[in-house]
């Protein structure tokens, strides 16, 4: 399958700009369509507090809202145009979870902004539930930006979960265009139920045989957290792209007590493709 539909989640954050570039790298590599999605806030107004709020204030406020979502897209249309791929803007008053896991549906790639804890306008949780909710991968950018390059080297973290072979399978297209990519194993088990006796080379066979210029690595770290150890890993390769499976654990066990994918999202340093 080729990647010919793509989104990217359009906002007025100080990330968007990279975001939208790194999607546009991306439409432009694959000659892909690209469709930015803008979500505005539903202003609602409680029947109790009707009365004491002017309807001046409520229409200031929605006004505000339209001149932020005119502001997004001319920044989106510029850049398209300027690249001359194909696009299209959408701009929809939603929740932003339930808008962007609509549109997400219907694409290959949903293109999302990790969240800054610093940015008082981020929405906690919204990459988790659109990859969880949309049944398609999400491609998660960082908030400090991504770098010259997308796809070229790349990490898959593979623990030959359910998760893990939807990521590997969601990525082909962008891992048969890759000039290396490693598949990376960390502390894996051993015995009928884990991953053969040389880890990673099965996946690694089914991925040459597509055309994948791929190589088998796996790695015991008991004493550092697999999240860590991942990141450290695509730094030592000069990795631009990881993928992994999203959530193999329930995401109520990982918020409790942690987990990779809940890891990576918070501390992610290249741009992370994502499958649940």
């Amino acid at each position: 399958m080729a990647l010919k539909d793509l989104l990217v989640h359009v906002d007025n954050s100080k990330a968007c700009a990279a975001r939208v570039e790194a999607a546009i790298r991306l439409a432009r590599s694959n000659q892909a369509h690209l469709s930015g999605v803008y979500v505005l806030p539903m202003i609602s107004v409680p029947g109790y507090a009707e009365a004491q709020i002017p309807l001046e204030v409520i229409e200031a406020q929605r006004q505000a809202a339209r001149t932020q979502a005119t502001e997004a897209e001319k920044l989106f249309r510029s850049a398209t145009e300027k690249a001359g791929i194909s696009s299209e803007w959408r701009s929809v008053e939603d929740d932003f979870a339930r808008a962007l896991t609509l549109n997400a549906r219907y694409v290959d790639v949903a293109v999302m902004g990790q969240v800054d804890k610093s940015d008082p306008m981020a929405i906690s949780g919204l990459v988790e539930r659109v990859m969880l909710d949309a049944g398609r991968p999400v491609l998660v950018i960082p908030y400090i930006g991504a770098g010259n390059t997308l796809g070229e080297r790349v990490l898959i973290a593979w623990n030959a979960s359910r998760e893990a072979i939807r990521a590997v399978h969601d990525a082909l297209p962008l891992l048969q265009k890759a000039k290396s990519v490693t598949v990376m194993a960390i502390n894996p088990p051993a015995g009928e139920e884990g991953d053969g006796d040389i880890p990673a080379a099965d996946i690694s066979l089914h991925l040459a045989r597509h055309g994948v210029k791929v190589e088998a690595d796996h790695v015991e770290a008991h004493d550092i957290a697999v999240g860590d150890m991942l990141l450290s890993r695509a730094a030592d390769k000069g990795t631009d792209l990881i993928i992994m499976g999203g959530y193999g654990h329930s995401r109520l066990r990982e918020l409790v007590l942690g987990g990779a994918t809940r890891h990576i999202l918070e501390h992610m340093t290249v741009p992370v493709l994502m499958s649940h």
